[in-house]
């Protein structure tokens, strides 16, 4: 492997997600020996005559041996695909999984118990290459085998890592489900802007660019959300009126650390 090129990977699942990590390797120099899964012919018509396209697990050319088998499949699909490719398993390949509420342990018993699996979260920006993974190794991953799904990972936005796999539950409840709240914020200040009479139009420009643009700005700034939250609020104006309404005892903090908790309550739910 070099850093100009990537090695032959197996892509099992082309969905959303899956098209979005595809886009960017292909970006990185992937080879065209890279052979992707996935029954929807549609979803892999993006990548014509750039990868090689099979409908199902049982139509991998015999003898392929990818570097990396990257696992973006729906969750309830793990218990028929991954044993379909136990017999991939072993010191050589490295499984690296995106798949929600799935754990290194129970996926390494359906692949067989000698598979070398990372355990990953993005989040929905990966399709503008800004998305944010954080990832876990399993046993006996090899650094190199590390170095390669950080690379991966990074194709589509930032990656950060995690010892302890049980992180993974938090994780997906902040940034695997944090875009949604990004929306929602956007959705309820259009929802007020309505009904202080702003027309429809303009209400919805508005929240999504004030949205965007404060995300951008957070993106670019050294200074913490808290600061920037600052500097926007003149003492006694309309910003600082506001704020006592968001940040009331029972209200913004204390709902979203409560969301938090609700969402990776039902993270450690999924995975058993």
């Amino acid at each position: 492997m070099t850093q100009t090129a990537l090695p032959p990977l197996l892509l099992i699942g082309c969905g959303k997600m899956g098209g979005a990590m595809l886009a960017g390797w292909l970006e990185l120099g992937l080879p065209p020996e890279t052979v992707v899964v996935e029954p929807n012919a549609a979803a892999v018509a993006a990548f014509a005559g750039r990868v090689r396209h099979v409908a199902s697990i049982a139509e991998i050319p015999a003898g392929f041996a990818p570097a990396a088998i990257i696992l973006a499949t729906k969750p309830q699909e793990a218990p028929n695909a991954l044993p379909a490719l136990a017999h991939l398993a072993g010191p050589g390949v490295v499984f690296l999984s995106i798949m929600a509420g799935r754990t290194i342990g129970g996926m390494n018993a359906m692949l067989g118990g000698d598979a070398r699996i990372i355990r990953a979260m993005p989040n929905t920006p990966a399709a503008l290459r800004l998305g944010f993974t954080v990832a876990c190794a399993g046993p006996g991953v090899t650094a190199e085998q590390r170095a390669l799904s950080d690379r991966l990972l990074g194709a589509i936005g930032e990656a950060a890592w995690v010892v302890e796999e049980g992180l993974i539950d938090p994780v997906t409840a902040v940034s695997g489900g944090g875009p949604a709240y990004v929306f929602l914020l956007a959705e309820v200040m259009e929802q007020a802007a309505l009904a202080q009479g702003l027309p429809p139009d303009l209400a919805r420009r508005m929240a999504r660019a004030t949205v965007a643009g404060s995300g951008a700005l957070l993106g670019a700034s050294q200074e913490d959300a808290a600061q920037l939250r600052r500097n926007v609020t003149s003492p006694k104006g309309t910003t600082e009126r506001a704020l006592a309404v968001l940040m009331r005892e029972e209200a913004w903090p204390a709902l979203m650390l409560e969301a938090i908790e609700a969402a990776t309550a039902r993270s450690r739910e999924l995975a058993g």
